[in-house]
C-alpha cells in the first residue's frame, strides 16, 4: 500500500534536516532555501520500505509566513511527524501545524524530539514531559517521542524503524477512486516540456491516459510519469507523482490546479461544509465572514454563510455554506481549513458535505427538511454505518438531494465519495426498490423515484391549468406544456416524464399535442346555442358567407366571447377558416373545391375571372379563396393564375 508521511512543526526545528538524515536527500532544493537557511516551498523525499515499496516523505515549510505551503503538502498526508526541537519546546506553529493536521483529518502520527544534542538530560526529560501534556486531547495523545539528533545520527535508526513499522500497520484508504492529483509545482524540463508533481489523493492513473486540469477542463494527456526519480508505467492513491503532461505550458496551469480524467469532477462556487471552529481561535466565526479558504492545493477567498446562527463559537460545530471567489472541484468527506484574514492564523476547518450543493431557499417549504437531511450526510457516511447499512442510505440521501434533474454517475460519486462500483451497486438496487429511475442509460443518468414523480405533478398542473384557461382546445403543445416546470431540466429527461405520464394513462394524445385523459372538450350551455347558431349562419349560406360581424350583431355575441367557438368549430372540422373573419361551412368548401377540380380537368391554370365563373361570387371572396388554396397547396401561383397541385 503506498502512503505518504508528512512533517510539521516550527520553523528551524530540524524537519529538513531530519528528513535528509532518515533518507539522504536534501529536500532544500530553492537557492534561496540555502542562503537563507530555511524551508519555503515543499520538499519532498521517500524511504524505502520491505517488499520494494518506497514510502514518500512530503517536508513542509514552519515559517509562519508560508502555512499555506505546509496546507498544500498536507494534503494526501496519511501520517505526520510532528517535530519539535529539544532546546525550544513547543512554539507558535508547533500548536498552528498540528491544528492543521487535526482538521485535515489526519489521525495517525509520532513526535520527533530533534537536537538533543543541544541539551543536557534533565533538561530533555522536561522538554519530553512539556509536549506529552500539550499532546493530550490531540489525535497524538499518547503518541511516541523519539528524541534524535540529525548531526550526530543519536536516534535516527530507531525511529526509521518506527516509521517503516507504522506505514506497515496504517489501515488501507476507503472511498472514492476517482483519480485526483492536486498540483503542488509545475516546471519545465528540458526535452520533456511540461512537468507537474502532485500527490495522488485517490484513483489511478497510467501512462498514456486521456485527462484535464481542474477547473477549466485544460485537456491533456499523460505523456510519461514518475515515481520517486524513476520512471513508471502507473501511478496509484498514497503516491508522489510526476506527470509529463501534454500540449500545454507552465503558464497554462498553477498550484491548485487538480488533474484529473474529463468528466469526473464539477466545479462550482458554493460548498456546503461540516464546519468546526478551533478553540484556540481568537473570535468567533461571525456570518458571512472572509476567509482564505484552503483545500487539497487551491488556495481562494472564501465568505462564509450559516443558515442557523450569526456565529460560530470557538470550539463549536455547524453546517455552513461557504461562497469562493473562483471555481473549486472536491468530493464529498474532503477535508478543507479556513485562516483569518487579520491576525493571519488558522482559525477554522471543515469536512465537505456537498461540493455541487443544491438551491437553499428559506421560501421553499422542504428547506429545514433539506438541511436536517444535509447535516445527516457525514453520519451516514461514517464507517460504522456504511458497514451496517451498505452505503444505501447516503447514496438515497444524496440522490434525493440532487433535485429535479438528478445526477449523472459520476456527479453521484462525487456527492457520496464512493467506489464507482459500489456506486453502481447501490443504485440498481435502488432502482430495484423502485426508489430511483435511470432515466438516460447511455449517459448513465439518475433521478430520485420520489424526484421523478413530483416532476409528473407539475406536468400534469400545468396541463389542468392551461385545460382550465382554454377549455375549447382539446390538446395542448407539448412547448406549453412543458413551459415553466421543465425550463432548465434537459430535454431527455422532460420527454421521459411525458412518456411516463402517457404510460400510466395520465395524459394522451390528441392529434399534434396532449391532453389530461379526464379532459373533455364541452361548451357550457349559453355557448352551446352559440356554436349551433354559428354553424347554422354559415350553413344556410352555401357558397356565399354570411358577414360575421352581422351574424354576431344579431346574436349579441362580442368577438372575444365568439373566437374560442369559432376555434373549435375549425379543430372540429365544421368550420373552415379561410382568412381573419371569414368562414364556410365545410360542407361549402368541399363543394368549392370540387368544382376547382373539374375546372382544371379541362382548363391548364385558374385566375380570379375563371373562379367567378365556377362561383358566381364577388372579388372579395374570390381572392380570399385563391389564397386560402394556395395556403392549403392545392394551387400554386404562377403570375396572376394558378396551375393545380392537386390535395
Amino acid at each position: 500500500m503506498a502512503l505518504i508521511l508528512g512533517t510539521a512543526g516550527h520553523i528551524d526545528h530540524g524537519k529538513t534536516s531530519l528528513v535528509r538524515a532518515l533518507t539522504g536527500i536534501d529536500c532544500d532544493r530553492l537557492e534561496e532555501e540555502k542562503r537563507r537557511g530555511i524551508t519555503i516551498e515543499l520538499g519532498f523525499a521517500w524511504v524505502p520500505m520491505p517488499g520494494g515499496e518506497r514510502l514518500g516523505i512530503v517536508d513542509v515549510p514552519g515559517h509562519e509566513r508560508f502555512v499555506k505551503n505546509m496546507v498544500a503538502g498536507a494534503a494526501g498526508v496519511d501520517f505526520v511527524m510532528l517535530v519539535i526541537a529539544a532546546d525550544e519546546g513547543v512554539m507558535p506553529q508547533t500548536r498552528e501545524h498540528l491544528e492543521i493536521c487535526s482538521l485535515l483529518g489526519i489521525r495517525h502520527g509520532f513526535v520527533a524530539l530533534t537536537k538533543v544534542d543541544m541539551v543536557d538530560a534533565d533538561w530533555l526529560e522536561l522538554v519530553q514531559e512539556d509536549v506529552r501534556a500539550f499532546l493530550q486531547g490531540t489525535f497524538l495523545e499518547g503518541a511516541p517521542i523519539f528524541p534524535v539528533s540529525s548531526s550526530t545520527g543519536q536516534g535516527i535508526p530507531a525511529l526509521r524503524e518506527h516509521i517503516l513499522a507504522c506505514a506497515s500497520s496504517l489501515p488501507p484508504r476507503h472511498g472514492s477512486d476517482i483519480f485526483r492529483l492536486p498540483v503542488d509545482r509545475v516546471f519545465t524540463l528540458k526535452g520533456h516540456g511540461t512537468v507537474i508533481t502532485g500527490t495522488v489523493i485517490s484513483g489511478a492513473v497510467s501512462e498514456g491516459d486521456e485527462l484535464c486540469f481542474m477547473p477549466g477542463a485544460l485537456p491533456t494527456r499523460a505523456r510519461s510519469l514518475q515515481r520517486h526519480s524513476s520512471s513508471v508505467e502507473m501511478v496509484r492513491a498514497g503516491e508522489r507523482c510526476a506527470v509529463n503532461v501534454q500540449g500545454l505550458e507552465v503558464t497554462d496551469i498553477h498550484r491548485g490546479n487538480t488533474l484529473c480524467r474529463p468528466d469526473t469532477l464539477f466545479p462550482s462556487r458554493r460548498w456546503l461544509v461540516r464546519l468546526h471552529c478551533l478553540k484556540s481561535a481568537p473570535r468567533p466565526l461571525r456570518q458571512r465572514t472572509e476567509v482564505h479558504f484552503h483545500h487539497a492545493t487551491q488556495e481562494c477567498a472564501a465568505r462564509v454563510v450559516f443558515f442557523d446562527r450569526d456565529r460560530l463559537a470557538p470550539g463549536d460545530s455547524c453546517l455552513a455554506e461557504l461562497r469562493f471567489s473562483s471555481d473549486m472541484v472536491g468530493v464529498f468527506g474532503d477535508h478543507c481549513v479556513l485562516r483569518a484574514y487579520s491576525p493571519l492564523r488558522t482559525v477554522a476547518g471543515g469536512t465537505i458535505v456537498s461540493p455541487l450543493p443544491p438551491l437553499l431557499r428559506r421560501k421553499d417549504p422542504d428547506f429545514q427538511n433539506k438541511l436536517d437531511l444535509l447535516a445527516r450526510l457525514p453520519e451516514l457516511a461514517a464507517p460504522e454505518y456504511v458497514t451496517a447499512h451498505s452505503g444505501l442510505d447516503l447514496t438515497r440521501a444524496a440522490l434525493s438531494l440532487s433535485g429535479s434533474a438528478g445526477a449523472s454517475h459520476n456527479q453521484m460519486q462525487v456527492l457520496t465519495g464512493q467506489s464507482a462500483a459500489a456506486l453502481q451497486k447501490q443504485l440498481v438496487h435502488l432502482s430495484s426498490q423502485g426508489e430511483a429511475i435511470c432515466w438516460h442509460k447511455e449517459g448513465r443518468m439518475w433521478i430520485a423515484s420520489l424526484q421523478f414523480e413530483a416532476l409528473i405533478r407539475a406536468c400534469l398542473d400545468r396541463a389542468a391549468a392551461l385545460h382550465a384557461k382554454n377549455p375549447l382546445k382539446p390538446s395542448l403543445p407539448s412547448g406549453a406544456l412543458c413551459a415553466g416546470w421543465a425550463a432548465k431540466l434537459p430535454q431527455r429527461l422532460v420527454t421521459r416524464v411525458l412518456e411516463a405520464a402517457q404510460k400510466k394513462g395520465l395524459l394522451v394524445a390528441e392529434g399534434d399535442g396532449l391532453r389530461l385523459a379526464s379532459h373533455k372538450v364541452t361548451l357550457a350551455s349559453d355557448q352551446e346555442g352559440l356554436s349551433r347558431k354559428l354553424l347554422e349562419a354559415h350553413v344556410s349560406a352555401g357558397l356565399t358567407p354570411p358577414n360575421l360581424k352581422d351574424v354576431l350583431g344579431e346574436l349579441g355575441v362580442g368577438s372575444k366571447e365568439a373566437a374560442p367557438v369559432l376555434r373549435l368549430l375549425c379543430e372540429q372540422k365544421k368550420l373552415v377558416r379561410v382568412r381573419d373573419g371569414l368562414y364556410y361551412s365545410n360542407e361549402a368548401v368541399e363543394e368549392i373545391l370540387d368544382k376547382v377540380r373539374q375546372w382544371f380537368s379541362d382548363h391548364e391554370d385558374l385566375d380570379v375571372g375563371g373562379l367567378k365563373e365556377i362561383l358566381g361570387l364577388s372579388r372579395k371572396y374570390l381572392i380570399a379563396l385563391l389564397e386560402f388554396m394556395d395556403r392549403e397547396k392545392i394551387t400554386v401561383r404562377v403570375g396572376d393564375a394558378r396551375q393545380y397541385r392537386g390535395r
